[in-house]
């Protein structure tokens, strides 16, 4: 599930009666997880959409954060922060989302290589969830061009980055767009899991996902953010993110009856 709290697209009520944008993020946010929380396994904040409100934006995650830790323990948290730069910022960065956020996973962008991405690796339950191939139409720009032996960089990410860490603290980032390509990370990553953002708002098949994608171990977390927080914009907005998300969790169990054998 992702949270990414947009002030424009919340009901008018809930905004106008709250005393900061901080606080009616947090509202929203609360009623949203108490609506999802028995069709999801994860909730992924998008920290840009805390950011974008200063100090007070902040504070708004950090409680967010703890709320989720007090009243669902056993859901993963992933800050999708898309971090990554040189050795000690980098280790400063982990510092922030593991230890100071609370996280259990972070995004990680791989562009300056291994000592960007290593000191995020190591931390004890943690997860690094690394960009490999993404649904924005920029990605064409690099990820998919081909070196001199046919290889696309996004494969190449893919392969270095396996000898970096195991699969136990190393997920991949595949947008849901990518369709058939799954199969083509799955013979560099045949037992990762994999980051699925793109079902819903921005027209990802999962089929199309679980068919190529999926492991025998289920192999994926499927994100939705919009098609569901912004289900409704009016007073009922919790209860539509409820429905919407019962209807994707029933479409999954669906998908794992047809091709896992879990």
């Amino acid at each position: 599930m992702g949270l990414d709290p947009d002030i424009k697209k919340m009901p008018a009520a809930l905004v106008d009666g709250a005393a900061t944008p901080g606080e009616a993020i947090l509202a929203f946010n609360r009623a949203i997880i108490e609506a999802t929380a028995p069709y999801c396994v994860a909730y992924k904040p998008n920290l840009a959409f805390y950011e974008a409100y200063g100090t007070d934006g902040e504070k708004a995650l950090a409680e967010t954060v703890r709320f989720i830790r007090r009243n669902y323990p056993d859901h993963l948290i992933i800050a999708d922060a898309k971090r990554g730069d040189i050795g000690n910022t980098s280790a400063m960065y982990a510092r922030a989302v593991f230890e100071t956020l609370g996280a259990d996973a972070v995004t990680v962008a791989p562009y300056m290589g291994h000592d960007s991405v290593t000191p995020f690796l190591g931390h004890e339950g943690k997860w690094v969830v690394l960009l490999a191939l993404t649904s924005n139409p920029g990605s064409l720009d690099f990820q998919l061009v081909e070196d001199k032996d046919g290889r696309r960089l996004f494969e190449r990410v893919i392969e270095t980055a396996r000898t970096w860490a195991s699969p136990e603290e190393l997920m991949f980032v595949v947008g849901a767009t990518r369709g058939r390509l799954f199969e083509d990370i799955r013979r560099c990553a045949p037992d990762n899991f994999l980051l699925v953002p793109g079902v819903g708002a921005q027209g990802g098949s999962l089929e199309e996902v679980c068919r190529y994608g999926m492991t025998p171990d289920c192999g994926l977390l499927v994100n939705s953010s919009r098609g569901i927080i912004y289900a409704s914009n009016d007073e009922d907005y919790a209860e539509a993110a409820a429905r919407a998300a019962g209807t994707l969790a029933g479409e999954m169990q669906q998908m794992l009856k047809t091709y896992s054998r879990l």
